[in-house]
């Protein structure tokens, strides 16, 4: 058994490319495993050579390491010099306005990002380089603010500490779309070996006036704008108790920061996972909606006797949140913070022409709730690119204002400011919902229940199925395909009534490899695969109507036990 040909001359190529000496090491040590008839070497190697990471829903994202299946200092120099290309051929003045580089604290993250700085400069490109790590949110703002024409961000967002990835922006401060992603995909391609790109070092870039160093006061202004987003900041909180965790990632400067301006001062920050630390020692898996990742925070929140606990993923762009239930805490779901939210800055905001938006995944409650508010509602595609680039179709088109954006998967974005998901500010503005609510004699949950009585209880469920390596991504392919073929007729014994297929563009929305099954009942189903990770998603939903002196518990009981039903039909059908 050896390894097949071409991955063998591919991998001796990327090597003699490669000027990293701890991926060339790694690389070497697997070749020569593989030329010993090592299995596991070989089938590493496979997998490294087979085909390149490409842009997903938030850009591109992989695994540490050598090849171009993984992120390395080869493939990001590669990317940049596409992203440089593009630019100057798409953007007057280009050179001039420059592309804006932040950085989390990953493993390789600073690396990355100076890479990217060098590359750029090498094609005359100026560009302003983070003085530290800091935000997802903080660069996408930062964009927008020094008018660059383009922006980069490179991070992993909330995957585990094998990960890095290279997020990019457009000059409006949105993730990029067609026909830009598809641009600078083709602009990669052409580009040859990246040990033969022109990269200044950075000090000859800094005395060239092309690159530009930012400081301190770049992220004072963003904090100051953040704490202007307050809805009513009459609004008492100094005496809201607060606890807080960025589970070991950049978010603790921003978010403290924040609280303070915006008039939370009593905020206490889980000590062990304050710094930021690549390795992510206290969680399996650096994700708040991972279980036991809120473990510490919510010890932290007892010990307090907390009002609020807030919590960020690694890059701060993700918001989850815990309020108090009995003797204990409620972690809300992703939709419960969307709509809780969209409710109160629906409710305080000016009833203007408005819009609130939400993606296809997310639950069908934003709808109704905007409904019944009067104000306008948009459905995109998943990733926080289509609700950024939503947000501006209807400033532009309607003169309207964006109250809210939300996805499910813990991503909120609050008026113009951000044109991407943004923890810190969602932090923020959740604090003074929780101290609006506590002014009116209510609750958090008190707030939800008012929701749920006002346009229906909506029970929601998400199962993902992990499929790993090229093998499962295959089988992932192959289970979008039998259900896209011959869709069901009835899950759990209620009626499919309309099967959306969105390759097709049906339903208004680009084309993207996701299926809706809506069935009797207001009932929902839908299926995609990852656009970041191998994995294969399906989202249960399921309304009832709430009676007038219905527990709200009782209803839910209800709500599960369809939801149940609903889930482990289709989940027969996918085993």
């Amino acid at each position: 058994m050896s390894l097949h040909p071409p991955h063998r001359e591919a991998a001796e190529a990327w090597h003699t490319e490669d000027s990293d000496p701890v991926t060339r090491e790694e690389l070497r040590a697997l070749i020569t495993g593989a030329d010993g008839g090592d299995a596991a070497a070989i089938k590493e190697l496979t997998e490294r050579f087979d085909g390149t990471l490409e842009f997903g829903t938030a850009g591109l994202r992989g695994i540490l390491g050598a090849g171009p299946q993984r992120m390395n200092r080869v493939l990001v120099r590669k990317v940049s010099a596409g992203l440089g290309a593009y630019v100057l051929a798409n953007v007057p003045d280009a050179k001039r306005l420059g592309v804006l580089i932040g950085h989390d604290a990953r493993r390789n993250s600073r690396v990355f990002s100076e890479d990217t700085a060098r590359v750029l400069g090498g094609l005359g490109i100026k560009v302003f380089l983070a003085h530290r790590p800091w935000p997802t949110p903080t660069t996408a703002w930062a964009v927008v603010e020094k008018r660059a024409c383009a922006g980069v961000m490179v991070t992993a967002s909330h995957n585990p500490p094998a990960y890095n990835g290279y997020k990019v922006y457009w000059g409006n401060g949105a993730q990029i779309v067609r026909p830009h992603d598809t641009g600078i995909a083709a602009a990669i391609t052409k580009i040859g070996r990246s040990d033969e790109l022109a990269m200044p070092e950075l000090d000859e870039l800094r005395r060239n006036g092309l690159l530009i160093d930012l400081d301190e006061s770049l992220h004072d202004d963003y904090i100051a704008k953040v704490a202007g987003l307050r809805a009513s900041p009459e609004v008492d909180g100094r005496a809201l108790v607060i606890v807080y965790t960025p589970l070991h990632g950049v978010g603790a400067r921003s978010v403290e920061a924040g609280l303070e301006r915006a008039g939370f001062p009593q905020f206490h920050t889980e000590p062990s996972q304050r710094e930021p630390d690549p390795e992510f020692p206290t969680v399996a898996f650096p994700n708040p909606e991972e279980k036991g990742a809120m473990d510490r925070v919510l010890a932290l929140a007892a010990e307090k006797q907390a009002d609020l606990v807030l919590a960020n993923d690694p890059d701060a762009d993700r918001l989850c949140v815990a309020v108090p239930e009995g003797a204990g805490y409620r972690v809300l779901t992703g939709d419960q913070i969307g709509v809780l939210l969209a409710d109160y800055l629906l409710e305080t905001s000016p009833r203007d022409k408005r819009m609130v938006a939400t993606t296809l995944v997310s639950s069908q409650l934003l709808g109704f709730l905007a409904k019944a508010a009067g104000a306008d509602y948009r459905e995109t595609l998943t990733g926080f690119k289509w609700i950024g680039n939503a947000a501006m179709d209807y400033e532009r088109e309607h003169q309207g204002r964006f109250v809210m954006g939300y996805e499910e998967a813990l991503g909120y974005s609050v008026g113009p400011l951000v044109r991407d998901k943004d923890g810190v500010s969602a932090a923020v503005i959740f604090a003074e919902l929780a101290a609006w609510d506590r002014a009116r004699g209510k609750t958090v949950l008190d707030h939800l229940d008012d929701i749920y009585r006002k346009v229906g209880l909506f029970v929601t469920e998400q199962v993902s199925l992990t499929k790993p390596s090229s093998e499962g991504i295959a089988q992932i392919k192959a289970a979008m395909a039998k259900f896209r073929g011959a869709p069901p007729k009835e899950l759990g014994g209620i009626a499919v009534e309309e099967v959306r297929d969105l390759m097709k563009s049906e339903g208004g929305l680009p084309p993207s490899d996701v299926l809706v099954f809506r069935l009797a009942g207001g009932r929902r189903v839908i299926m995609r695969p990852s656009g970041t990770e191998p994995k294969l998603k399906s989202y249960y939903e399921v309304r009832v109507e709430v009676g007038t002196d219905e527990p709200i518990a009782t209803a839910r009981g209800r709500g599960l036990a369809e939801l149940g039903k609903l889930r482990d039909a289709h989940q027969k059908l996918l085993a």
